[in-house]
C-alpha cells in the first residue's frame, strides 16, 4: 500500500509536467534493434508458422527482460556512486543504491507478478490445476526454441539500444537512480494493458490478427513517444524545487 502510494505520487508529477515536445522523439539508428526484435515475432507467427500464444508469452516475458536491465543500470550506479537523492512529498533524503534496487524490484515485480499472471489465466497456457501465479515463478519452463530465438532478440535490442551506450556514454556517473527507476513504467503501463488483451484475442482464436496490430501500436509508443525527455524534465524541476 505505501509503496503503490509513493510511486502513485512520483507518476501523477511526470504526467502533470508533460513537454509540449513529448510525442516529438527522433529515431536512432540504435531504435533498429528494438523495431527487429518487435518484429521478429510477427514474421514467424505470419510465416512460419509459430503459434501466436508463443509470441505473446514473449511479450509478457519482455517485462522481465526490461525490469533486470533496470536492476543492472541501478547496480552499476551504486557501484559508481554509492548513494542519490531520493525525492517523495518534496522531501530529499540521500539513499543507498541498494535502496533503489530493492524498492524497484519490489513495486516492478508486482506490477509483472500482475501481468504475467492475468495473461496466463486468460490465454490458458499453464497447466491444468497449476494456479495464478505458476507462469510468473516458471516462466523459464515456458521456453521453447522458438520463444529462445525471440527472447534472445529482445535482449540484444535492449543491451544495444539502452544498456551499452548507458555504459559508453557514462550516463551511469550523471543520470539519477530515481530517473533509472521510474524510466520502464511508461512503457510497462501500455504493454500491460495490450498483452492482457492480446491474451483475450489468444482465447477467441484471432491472435495472429491482433499481433499485428498489437506491435504496430507498441512500436509507434516506443519510438514516438519521448517519455525520457519527460522523466527528464520532471528531475530537473524536481532539482529545480529543492535549491
Amino acid at each position: 500500500m505505501v509503496l503503490g502510494i509513493l510511486i502513485t505520487d512520483e507518476i501523477r508529477y511526470f504526467v502533470s509536467e508533460t513537454p509540449d515536445n513529448m510525442f516529438t522523439r527522433k529515431l536512432t539508428q540504435s531504435d533498429i534493434f528494438i523495431i527487429a526484435a518487435n518484429l521478429l515475432p510477427v514474421y514467424g507467427v505470419w510465416f512460419l508458422g509459430w503459434p501466436p500464444v508463443e509470441a505473446f508469452t514473449v511479450y509478457a516475458m519482455e517485462t522481465m527482460i526490461v525490469g533486470i536491465m533496470t536492476v543492472l543500470k541501478l547496480l552499476v550506479c551504486t557501484i559508481a556512486k554509492g548513494k542519490d537523492e531520493w525525492s517523495n512529498n518534496g522531501t530529499v533524503t540521500k539513499m543507498s543504491g541498494f535502496f533503489f534496487i530493492f524498492f524497484f524490484i519490489v513495486h516492478f515485480g508486482l506490477f509483472a507478478l500482475v501481468q504475467t499472471s492475468i495473461f496466463a489465466e486468460t490465454a490458458k497456457i499453464g497447466p491444468p490445476g497449476s494456479g495464478m501465479f505458476h507462469f510468473f515463478f516458471n516462466w523459464y519452463k515456458y521456453i521453447t526454441t522458438e520463444i529462445g530465438y525471440m527472447l534472445l532478440a529482445f535482449i540484444i535490442g535492449y543491451l544495444a539500444k539502452s544498456f551499452i551506450p548507458f555504459l559508453l556514454n557514462g550516463d551511469y556517473k550523471r543520470q539519477p537512480m530515481m530517473l533509472i527507476m521510474f524510466m520502464p513504467y511508461g512503457r510497462i503501463f501500455v504493454q500491460q494493458f495490450t498483452v492482457i488483451l492480446g491474451s483475450m484475442f489468444l482465447s477467441l482464436g484471432a491472435g495472429k490478427v491482433f499481433i499485428l496490430i498489437f506491435v504496430l501500436a507498441k512500436l509507434a509508443f516506443e519510438l514516438l513517444m519521448n517519455f525520457e525527455a519527460l522523466l527528464k524534465k520532471t528531475t530537473e524541476e524536481m532539482n529545480k524545487q529543492k535549491n
